[in-house]
């Protein structure tokens, strides 16, 4: 599946499809949940909420 496909599903409420982005993304906000060399799960916690905000905004017919 490509990407807009998974969001475009994800958006209708594919679990599936959600987890697949969010495995996909994982890494990445994990990556950027670490402060002066130290996992911040906190940030992480609101990294991961707002991903799936993001998810539910996005307008993908731009």
């Amino acid at each position: 599946m490509t990407f807009m496909e998974l969001l475009l599903s994800a958006k209708l409420g594919s679990t599936s499809a959600f987890e697949e982005l969010f495995a996909r993304y994982k890494n990445l906000l994990r990556k950027y949940s670490v402060v002066n060399g130290v996992f911040d799960e906190d940030l992480y916690q609101e990294q991961c909420v707002l991903f799936v905000r993001c998810i539910e905004i996005f307008d993908v017919n731009r």
